[in-house]
């Protein structure tokens, strides 16, 4: 059995892994980078307090004495169902099963400015960009006699409300207090401020009213500024533009407010559910075409009565409906029935800053906070990074940053652009 993979995030690695050293299956993953990368820590490498090595690692390296596993650098563009095939930038492969994992994309709500001018945070790419973006704003900052223009670029705006943008909010808050005016002292008597902003009205909207109040609450007293109920409508010269009228004016405008799934030549447009998302049976075959499957935040599943809506875009949804394609791969293989795709929700959780975090468990209805939920959080991140490499460098981080409220990665670099 062929199996050609689209994609190596949690879902397609999780796949990948599941069908490691079958005699019977044949595995190729697809991936436009030559990494797998882990989408929950990118904000720390943004802010520097992670090198991108700490969180990714590389698919050969990963596939290496694996003899079922290959995999190939190339970006997907067309899909020819008929003939079982594919076209990648590169050239094409054939497939017995072809499965799509590729996750979501950044999504402006048709904003075209905002998709031009501010800072997105989802690919690792994005991260380094960032981190580049922010430290270079700081140097004109420290420099400039313009205190109009030094307000400017040292005000950040993070628009989303979600984990991304509590997380990447919180420190940022937490480094203007203990890190930028030990190495800025050019900076001591200017103004900044962090604001954190969403069109609905609560942080964390999955999460528990407790949860919301509690991050609310702890970003506040960091001294970050929260605006709820305010939408984003445009960015333009400088000037971040609210639905009600209001303006701030920053060099730094953050974007994790919204996803979206990708739509590929080839898949017809019956295919597609709400968000471009792929619509699949239970078993996360696609509708409308006969083996071709979707996994993770580009499919919306049926069948599961505890979710008519389709699954939340998390990673612990992705995982476990690659771990379940993956059983029922080595099924088909035996001849054995399939299982249908029901998903066990564990929890979710935030981080906010130092010592400062709010999970929530399903059952029991459990709620933490504080110390408590900061060790839960970093612990289950900690093990969910793919290898043990991986797990010691950012452990090891941590513990420099957490003991020294620092740490020494605030280098900008960036390649040579040359024609």
């Amino acid at each position: 059995m062929k199996i050609v993979i689209i994609g190596g995030g949690f879902a397609g690695i999780n796949l990948a892994k599941e069908l490691v050293n079958h005699p019977q299956i044949q595995v190729t993953l697809v991936d436009k980078n030559n990494y797998n990368f882990f989408p929950p820590l990118i904000y720390q490498v943004a802010t520097a307090f992670l090198e991108p090595s700490s969180i990714s690692y590389p698919f050969r390296k990963f596939f290496a004495g694996k003899k079922n596993l290959q995999f190939r650098l190339g970006e997907l563009l067309s899909v020819v169902p008929a003939e079982n095939k594919i076209i990648l930038n590169n050239g094409e492969l054939t497939y017995d099963h072809l499965v799509f994992a590729t996750g979501a994309e950044t999504s402006y709500f048709g904003m075209e400015n905002v998709m031009k001018n501010a800072i997105p945070m989802k690919t690792l790419n994005d991260a380094i960009e960032m981190r580049n973006a922010l430290l270079k704003n700081l140097e004109k900052a420290a420099i400039t006699k313009d205190m109009r223009k030094r307000r400017k670029l040292l005000t950040i705006v993070v628009a989303g409300g979600g984990p991304t943008g509590v997380e990447v909010s919180g420190m940022f808050a937490e480094m203007r207090k203990s890190i930028l005016l030990k190495e800025y002292p050019e900076l001591e008597t200017s103004a900044s401020n962090v604001y954190l902003v969403d069109g609905g009205d609560a942080l964390l909207s999955p999460m528990s009213k407790a949860s919301q109040e509690d991050t609310l609450d702890a970003l506040t007293k960091l001294g970050v500024v929260v605006k709820l109920q305010t939408r984003v409508v445009d960015y333009v010269d400088d000037t971040v533009h609210f639905a009600n009228g209001e303006t701030i004016k920053t060099k730094n405008l953050i974007w994790a407010a919204g996803v979206s799934a990708k739509t590929f030549e080839g898949i017809p447009a019956e295919s597609y559910g709400r968000g471009k998302r792929m619509a699949t049976d239970e078993y996360n075959k696609v509708d409308g075409l006969t083996n071709v499957y979707a996994i993770g935040d580009t499919a919306i599943t049926a069948g599961d009565k505890n979710f008519p809506d389709g699954h939340p875009q998390v990673a612990q949804v992705a995982i476990q409906q690659g771990l379940n394609l993956a059983k029922n791969f080595k099924a088909m293989v035996q001849n054995k029935p399939l299982k249908a795709f029901m998903y066990n929700d564990k929890g979710s959780m935030a981080i906010i800053g130092k010592n400062k975090a709010v999970v929530d468990l399903p059952s029991p209805k459990w709620h933490f906070k504080g110390f408590f939920a900061w060790i839960i959080w970093l612990f289950i991140h900690l093990i969910s990074l793919i290898t043990y490499r991986n797990r010691l460098n950012t452990f090891w981080n941590w513990m420099v940053a957490y003991f020294a409220r620092d740490q020494s990665l605030r280098m900008i670099i960036r390649p040579d652009k040359r024609s």
